[in-house]
């Protein structure tokens, strides 16, 4: 007879005795794992406060299909900006039917978004990578911040993030389970991290996993619809979000870490927008 093991409540950080003997081997040796198996472990430790944070796109959509195999009462999570394309409000429609499971949806806080739009215009994301790092920060960050500091609804322990290493420098040394500096006590686990594009095409065919109809269109990556465009032959995966950005790190913020030089200037800017 197997041994349930219950994970300790959040004690305010994330440490390596805060996982499973299994999951904390895992961590220790930093080499990949199978994504079944660790999202096996994963489920037995956490259960439902391990939660799954998607966009929908190909690698979500996997990472949903696996985790829906293991634990059919998968607590799914998105972020609704106020700027996803229609096509993307239509699909979750279609994977919530499909999948015949609940979506959370955590949307930007009003008057912060009306403060933004009044200071920056609508279009400010593009006037300079501080302005769009902003807009980011108040319609995806803090968003986020907010479920994982139990505003309104149950903090998740743990969470499922569709990063894979080859999507873009900035993620060439993503591990499979890390602590989450951005949230303390958090832990992040990215099972598809050693994945390629390849791999990840070759399960949704295999599994006939539902696929975001922008793809179609030329899409590689998908955010919204302002700042996300189909990519050309050659470009890069991630070429088509913040394309006015030339040599610029192609990520919103939910994937940087705390420490990073170039927050310190958007938390200035972001604490002069809120006030």
């Amino acid at each position: 007879m197997s041994t349930l093991l219950t994970a300790p409540l959040n004690s305010g950080e994330a440490t390596a005795s805060s996982l499973s003997p299994r999951l904390r081997a895992w961590h220790a040796a930093g080499q990949d794992v199978a994504p079944e198996a660790l999202l096996a472990e994963a489920f037995r430790y956490w259960g439902r406060d391990l939660a799954l944070v998607t966009s929908f796109q190909a690698e979500g959509m996997v990472l949903l299909d696996m985790s829906l195999r293991l634990r059919p009462d998968l607590r799914v999570i998105t972020l609704d900006t106020g700027r996803l394309p229609e096509a993307t409000h239509e699909f979750m429609d279609q994977v919530s039917r499909h999948y015949l499971v609940p979506i959370e949806i955590l949307s930007p806080e009003h008057a912060e978004v009306q403060r933004l739009v009044s200071q920056r215009g609508a279009l400010g994301f593009r006037e300079s990578r501080l302005d769009r790092q902003l807009c980011c920060q108040v319609r995806k960050v803090r968003p986020l911040e907010a479920l994982f500091n139990g505003i309104e609804r149950d903090a998740p322990a743990a969470w499922l993030a569709g990063l894979r290493r080859e999507q873009t420098p900035s993620r060439s040394n993503a591990a499979q389970i890390a602590a989450d500096d951005a949230h303390p006590g958090v832990w992040k686990l990215a099972p598809l991290a050693g994945w390629s594009a390849t791999d990840v095409a070759a399960y949704s065919a295999a599994h006939a996993v539902p696929r975001h109809p922008l793809y179609d269109a030329g899409y590689s990556s998908i955010g919204c619809a302002p700042c996300t465009r189909a990519v050309q032959a050659g470009e890069g995966e991630r070429a088509g979000r913040w394309w006015w950005e030339q040599d610029a790190t192609k990520e919103c913020g939910l994937h940087l870490t705390a420490s990073g030089a170039p927050r310190r200037a958007l938390d200035v800017a972001l604490e002069s927008l809120l006030g």
